[in-house]
């Protein structure tokens, strides 16, 4: 009986990675290649906090069917420009002895050309120019992809294509995709196959998360982009003004159009001996209406194809976001989409929409890295976070996109927080105000564990999922096993267009702005600020809660200028750094609303200084932790005057009375504990005070890690938007 290959791996237990992968496909429109190597590289310095081990491009030949020129490096993107400048191409691999030993002419003229552009995060293989992207077929490129998360079946595949004579040169999962498409396309008796079915049945056998951009020399000046799980996006950039503001989604006739579903008893899809496309059916038979031109003359325009906005926004504010088995077929000027399964449910429609950031935003100004910056943009981002939203005349709170939902909320069995890292701690912090405000019973869930346990979860359930990108792999497939049971499932994000954004009921756009540095900052303090005027907003219908509401939303009112006050004190936290930067363990204590301040504060250091750190409660200081504590050991004490300010206190003392030598973080006005180093914080209402204490634990590991020599916004093993089982 034919087995077809099917990884025993689900999605559910996948490692996803996300990679940056750009595409430039220029059509009408003159470009010298220095000019198109340029772009692409700028693309990708734009995207290199998503994976910064190797990166690569790839640029079309002096003819439409040269084979393509590749230039890949290992390291960061500035090593890759100076490959580049030396104009000599990276050969692909099993072609070495052909390579070229004199530049290429980057004045060569384009009309109409289309490029591919990556930077890695390795999973398969280590970082070396093989391994990097793009990878190609064969020694000819006939089929180049680049490619942004896991094939989980690539090691079947692969087996079968090495069966059947192909050869792997690399050691990573995407070369069989592309050596797949060779094998394809060869499978048909009079090479008649279009390119948009070819992609489509290699994508039909591919297990696990995915983005591609696909180019052929058999098909010239067109590309192909697909997604499943992970983020891609297509920029427009055009002279004219659009005919309409959306693309049409093409559903094909599986009928008119075939694609070969036969399986051969090793497990390919084998394409039948007749099953070449049938005459006339070429895909694009209908125009896409927006790219219609008055006159029906072909039209310059240029497409953008990123896993990330900030890789677009410098050339244009038109984009439309692909949905998951979304395919998009870019050729003769023009953007069709069709999908990989019919009758999904899914609009007929994709929206051209407007970014909203400008491209200031993502850019490192005065600052010496993205960290400082966004750490320096707070009081600015946490108004952008609040405004609009929060009325301090009259002490209310509007969140728009929740308002139809209250009721349903207000209901709810329990509240459900689901998030990964940073944005876990910020639904710790805001647990205690849920809990207080709402008195309905709340959990927080870290989004790998909760998918493991396959957690209970029921119809009158409130899950709310936080996530920076929105892209977060886990927080993302804990979303749909909620969808599943019939939870109502809400989203806190800051990037709008995000899988998260678009996938839940409904949900907050915290409005932080664009963060590039891997350890979030920014955004930990507006999901913070989001979560709270949430909790406020449910207790709107509670008198007997109306006092402790309108605190709160002073508080908020206080926030910005406070935070400004704390980075005043950045010399001073910049000198507290020397104490801890030959260290090697660092311990950071705090209890009730200051544990989750004390969590976020030692992942900062764990990120940026590759120190051991760790965020304890106080009140478990005796179960445990102070069997640690010597005169030797470095310890943060976050003693801010709260309810239970005695009884952090009392945990001072114990680690004092073990000659402990803490730093204490106290709150203006408060006494300072004798012969101990203090940082004195302004003071706001209880529930606020880890959004002014985590500042300083910002600082202070920007600046050790800046004194360990580390590199601040790329710390080694780490990328913006990675999700692990």
């Amino acid at each position: 009986m034919p087995v077809q290959i099917k990884s025993a791996c689900r999605l559910v237990n996948t490692t996803f990675i996300m990679c940056g992968i750009f595409a430039y496909c220029s059509y009408l429109t003159e470009r010298d290649r220095g000019y198109v190597c340029e772009l692409l590289c700028n693309a990708l310095a734009r995207m290199e906090y998503r994976g910064y081990d190797s990166a690569g491009i790839g640029i079309d030949g002096d003819s439409p069917t040269d084979p393509y020129i590749l230039f890949k490096e290992v390291g960061k993107v500035s090593a890759l420009r100076k490959h580049v400048a030396g104009g000599i191409p990276t050969p692909a691999p099993g072609n070495e002895a052909n390579a070229l030993t004199t530049p290429v002419d980057m004045k060569k003229l384009f009309v109409s050309q289309t490029s591919m552009a990556h930077t890695r995060w390795a999973t398969h293989g280590v970082p070396c120019s093989l391994n990097c992207h793009p990878h190609v077929s064969d020694p000819l490129t006939e089929f180049s992809v680049v490619h942004n998360g896991i094939i989980t079946n690539f090691k079947e595949l692969k087996l079968v294509l090495q069966k059947r004579g192909y050869v792997f040169r690399t050691d990573t999962d995407t070369e069989c995709v592309a050596i797949l498409c060779k094998y394809v396309y060869e499978s048909q008796p009079n090479k008649r196959l279009n390119f948009q079915t070819l992609i489509k049945t290699v994508l039909k056998e591919l297990e696990g998360s995915f983005a591609f951009v696909f180019k052929s020399v058999h098909f010239p000046d067109e590309i192909i982009a697909a997604r499943r799980g992970s983020p891609l996006l297509i920029g427009v950039k055009s002279e004219r003004k659009l005919k309409v503001d959306f693309v049409d989604v093409e559903l094909q006739d599986d009928k008119q159009i075939p694609v070969p579903e036969a399986v051969d008893g090793q497990g390919l899809l084998a394409v039948p001996a007749n099953g070449t496309a049938a005459p006339g059916s070429n895909l694009r038979r209908q125009q896409s209406r927006a790219f219609l031109s008055e006159d029906g003359m072909p039209q310059p325009i240029e497409f953008f194809v990123a896993s990330d906005p900030a890789a677009i926004v410098e050339h244009t504010k038109k984009v439309l976001y692909l949905e998951d088995d979304d395919i998009a077929h870019i050729a003769d000027g023009q953007l069709h989409i069709h999908r990989l399964r019919r009758d999904d449910g899914l609009s007929s429609v994709r929206a051209i929409e407007t970014l909203e950031i400008e491209l200031a935003e993502i850019m490192k100004g005065q600052y010496a890295h993205f960290m400082q910056k966004e750490i320096y943009e707070q009081p600015e981002s946490v108004v952008n976070t609040m405004r609009g939203r929060v009325n301090f005349d009259n002490n209310t709170v509007t969140l728009g996109g929740l308002k139809a939902y209250l009721p349903v909320i207000r209901r709810g069995r329990r509240l459900l927080f689901v998030a990964c890292g940073t944005s876990y701690h910020s639904c710790i912090a805001a647990r205690p105000v849920f809990e207080e405000l709402t008195e309905i019973p709340v959990a927080v869930e870290l989004a790998s564990d909760f998918l493991d346990r396959r957690t209970p979860v029921f119809r009158d359930d409130v899950a709310i999922f936080v996530s920076q990108s929105g892209e977060t792999a886990d927080t993302i497939l804990a979303m749909r096993y909620c969808l599943e049971r019939g939870a109502l499932c809400l989203g806190v994000v800051n990037v709008v267009g995000s899988t998260l954004s678009r996938e839940t009921h409904s949900g907050i756009h915290i409005n932080a702005g664009p963060e590039i540095g891997v350890a979030s900052t920014k955004a930990y303090t507006s999901q913070y600020i989001a979560l709270i005027m949430m909790a406020v907003q449910l207790a709107s219908d509670s008198m007997s809660k109306a006092a402790r509401r309108a605190e709160i939303i002073a508080g908020l009112h206080d926030i910005p200028g406070q935070i400004k006050t704390i980075l005043t004190m950045d010399k001073e936290i910049q000198q507290l750094a020397t104490t801890f930067a030959k260290q090697n363990s660092l311990l950071i204590m705090g209890r009730g609303y200051q544990f989750a301040t004390c969590l976020e504060g030692a992942l900062k250091i764990k990120e940026l200084c590759y120190m051991h750190s760790e965020g304890i409660l106080a009140g478990e200081l005796k179960h445990g932790p102070l069997a640690l504590v010597d005169e030797h050991l470095p310890i943060i004490f976050i003693m801010t005057k709260d309810s239970l300010y005695p009884k952090v206190q009392s945990a001072l003392q114990q680690v004092i009375a073990r000659n402990g030598k803490p730093i204490v973080f106290i709150t203006e006005g408060e006494e300072a504990p004798a012969d101990v180093k203090t940082v004195v914080v302004p003071k706001t209402t209880d529930c606020l005070q880890g959004l002014l204490n985590v500042i300083p634990l910002q600082l202070l590991s920007y600046h050790i890690a800046v004194q360990r020599g580390v590199d601040v916004d790329f710390p080694r093993n780490l990328a913006k938007s990675v999700t692990t089982e």
